[in-house]
């Protein structure tokens, strides 16, 4: 029976392929289950055992053990034991994993759990400090509602204690005054009666009192009138008789009439010379010159603006190249005229607003080195006969400057019209004669008149007479 339990016997063989056992037979069995029946039933586990079964087993194992192929046969019940071991290794190795698995998924569930159970009492720790921070803010709340309530109580019973006395004070005042009062009156009604008393019975010495006051009074204003006609009389008469007197009274009245006349024209000179200088003429709405109150007010920016460097004419102002090439030629002969002390012409610029001509006028006096003044034709038109002082007053004030002033014209077509054909008024002529006047011929003082109009210089006749290019 060595080869059935897989051990090798004396000689190192083993057993064939396991035999095909012969079937049972039914008989046999059916024969001792019949007299088995018979039998009374053992009381043990072994009464009920067949041992058909065993001798089967008993006699394949004996054929088997003297067939050729006992060795083939245990080799392979060797194979299938070590198959099952595997199998059963790698099933415990299985149950293991799923072991370990379980105890990582109930470690996480655990973990799960506490993190949850965690995560809920912190929310419980916090809703319940939430509470107790609303309990404790509602009773602070109360708190302060009752302290309010309360200093508007003691506050309303101090203001009807105010109240209460302000009503007795006053009640005491108006009895007080009301008693001082009848006092007065009637301290008035005994002065009146006692002195009405006293005039009935005097009135025969008050009027001669007042007789004679009136006579003296009267007697006394003739003789100031009689002694201040003699005096006068004998000062005119030893005036007269006195020429030398006579002569230095006319000359006096003399002096002190050319005296006011003079002081007058002087302080009209002397204002007109100070408003030259130092003021601004009304016209004149921005200008780059400095006064004397303005550097002291400013005086770095003041110092900064005499030091700085001349500026590039065109820096910031995008033309087309042939007019930059143009405007440039015209900024270098400026700053050239300036250098050589030549005669300097005016400009006339047209172009529609937003054209950069006002922005090109300012550069071109940073670039020369000298200042600039704006204004604008339409605060002329309505000025009137006022107008020619004005227009005067700002070529005077630009003449005063050192530095030397581009004058800068805005919108001068609302004043510089045609003569002949348009209809002007007289005054609005004037102004335009005065303002060719001075701009009609070219000049050796520091003085640039740039005109910008919106249309060109061929529809305005007036502007292209007092306006050349250089």
């Amino acid at each position: 029976m060595s080869w059935l339990f897989g051990i090798k016997g004396p000689k190192g063989e083993g057993a064939g392929p396991p035999l095909s056992l012969p079937p049972a037979q039914p008989g046999g069995e059916g024969g001792g289950d019949r007299g088995a029946g018979d039998r009374p039933a053992p009381k043990d586990k072994w009464s009920n055992f067949d041992p058909t079964g065993l001798e089967r087993a008993a006699k394949a194992a004996r054929e088997l053990e003297h067939s050729r192929h006992a060795k083939e046969a245990l080799s392979l019940a060797q194979m299938q034991e070590q198959t099952l071991q595997l199998e059963q290794q790698s099933k415990l190795k299985e149950y293991e994993a799923a072991v370990e698995q379980l105890k990582s998924e109930q470690i996480r569930v655990q973990a799960e759990e506490r993190r949850k159970t965690l995560s809920e009492e912190t929310r419980q720790h916090q809703a319940r400090a939430q509470y107790q921070d609303k309990l404790a803010r509602q009773r602070y709340e109360d708190q302060l509602k009752q302290q309010q309530l309360l200093n508007e109580e003691n506050l309303r019973k101090q203001e009807e204690s105010v109240q209460k006395q302000e009503a007795m004070r006053r009640a005491t005042v108006e009895r007080e005054m009301e008693l001082r009062h009848k006092n007065e009156m009637l301290r008035v009604e005994a002065e009146a009666r006692a002195r009405a008393k006293a005039e009935r019975e005097n009135a025969d010495i008050i009027r001669e009192q007042i007789r004679l006051k009136a006579a003296e009074h009267r007697q006394t204003i003739l003789e100031s009138i009689r002694t201040a006609g003699t005096l006068f009389g004998e000062g005119f008469r030893a005036f007269v008789t006195d020429w030398d007197k006579v002569t230095a009274t006319v000359a006096g009245l003399t002096l002190l009439a050319v005296g006011v006349y003079s002081a007058k024209n002087a302080t009209s000179v002397a204002g007109r010379y100070i408003e030259a200088r130092l003021g601004k003429p009304s016209l004149v709405r921005e200008t780059s010159r400095i006064t004397v109150l303005e550097a002291l007010r400013h005086p770095m920016q003041v110092s900064r603006r005499l030091l700085g460097k001349p500026q590039d004419a065109l820096e910031g102002v995008v033309l087309s190249p042939s007019l930059e090439a143009r405007v440039r030629d015209i900024a270098i002969a400026t700053r050239n005229t300036k250098k050589n002390r030549s005669l300097y012409r005016n400009i006339l610029m047209y172009g529609p607003p937003g054209t950069g001509k006002t922005l090109f006028a300012k550069k071109l006096a940073l670039h020369s080195g000298m200042d600039y003044a704006i204004m604008t034709g339409g605060d002329v038109a309505p000025m009137g006969r006022d107008g020619v002082t004005a227009v005067h007053k700002v070529f005077d004030w630009a003449s005063t400057s050192r530095r030397g002033l581009l004058l800068f014209v805005d919108e001068a077509d609302a004043f510089l019209r045609k003569r002949a054909t348009e209809k002007i008024s007289e005054d609005l002529r004037a102004t335009l004669n005065a303002f060719l006047h001075r701009t009609g011929q070219h000049s050796s003082k520091p003085q640039v008149s740039c005109v910008a109009t919106k249309s060109c210089a061929s529809s305005l006749p007036a502007v292209a007479a007092a306006c050349r290019d250089p």
